[in-house]
């Protein structure tokens, strides 16, 4: 595969940042792939899959290193050090992130303590669970009918905390669609801020927990009700939340919903057609701007 594909040798002594996609085995990149058949370590973390586990050489030294909120979790310094620890002795490591390894995974603290003792490293990107955990769930995180703009958000801080730093009512003002990660602690605290802001209590919200595994779950709900529906079907983390009126595309765009369940997709998702869009039979025609 490495031939055929001009994938990079793995070196001894590298370490090698991957991300692991949401879950579905089937969005690794052949870059991760490659990197689970030839590395002596995987170092991962608690969000990835063990299909994608079994993936990795019999040999090879699986060590966890997962961080969940509120649990007992290796603190980061000591995930680092690990990496150097391994690399140092001459190992090809292979940190393997759930999503992508730059987007809310710490992946940047990591590289940069490699880079700090020496360490040679290659950055593999993953598919993050707030494009493609969302796709899972016929969401498309832009649609030119009711965005141009997005927002991901991460929902809890360093202490696990709602973030401090952000300027909230800029956010709830100024982004048509939010995605939150690691939000379902915090849910009703954030809803009630994004609210405060002048969002509809009534704008839709859909909350996909296990994204792109054979558990997900998908809870379609509204702004003001989305801690409360939460708590109520007894949804837990990890979840991806989406925030604002592309969530209506999903009873058009829900095809693994179409494929599982036999559900019947809307056509006209958001009521479109027949509403001035179009005229003499034909849907009126809109700029390219592509």
């Amino acid at each position: 595969m490495r031939q055929r594909f001009g994938l990079p040798v793995f070196e001894a002594g590298w370490v090698w940042l991957a991300g692991a996609g949401p879950g579905d085995p089937g969005l690794l990149t052949l870059h991760t792939v490659h990197g689970l058949a030839e590395a002596d370590a995987v170092v991962y973390d608690a969000l990835v899959d063990d299909r994608i586990l079994a993936l990795a050489k019999p040999t090879a030294e699986l060590v966890f290193a997962g961080k969940r909120g509120g649990k007992p979790s290796p603190k980061q310094r000591d995930i680092s050090d690990r990496l150097i620890e391994l690399a140092q002795a001459g190992k090809r490591v292979l940190r393997l992130k759930g999503g992508d390894p730059f987007v809310f995974g710490r992946g940047g603290e990591e590289a940069l303590a490699l880079v700090e003792a020496g360490i040679h490293f290659r950055v593999i990107p993953g598919v993050t669970a707030g494009t493609g955990g969302l796709a899972y769930a016929g969401i498309p995180v832009t649609h030119r009918d009711t965005n141009q703009a997005v927002t991901f958000v991460t929902g809890h801080s360093a202490a696990g905390e709602v973030p401090e730093g952000l300027d909230w009512e800029a956010i709830g003002q100024g982004s048509p669609v939010i995605v939150l990660y690691m939000a379902m602690k915090h849910l009703g605290i954030i809803a009630s801020k994004f609210i405060a802001t002048g969002r509809n209590p009534d704008e839709p919200v859909a909350v996909v927990s296990n994204a792109s595994t054979p558990d997900q779950k998908v809870l379609a709900t509204t702004l003001a009700r989305a801690a409360q529906d939460v708590a109520a079907a007894e949804m837990a983390a990890p979840a991806v939340i989406c925030i604002g009126d592309v969530v209506r595309l999903r009873s058009g765009l829900d095809w693994l919903g179409a494929l599982t369940s036999g559900r019947v997709l809307d056509p006209d998702p958001l009521g479109e057609k027949g509403s001035g869009a179009e005229q003499g039979g034909e849907r009126q025609q809109r700029p390219n701007l592509a």
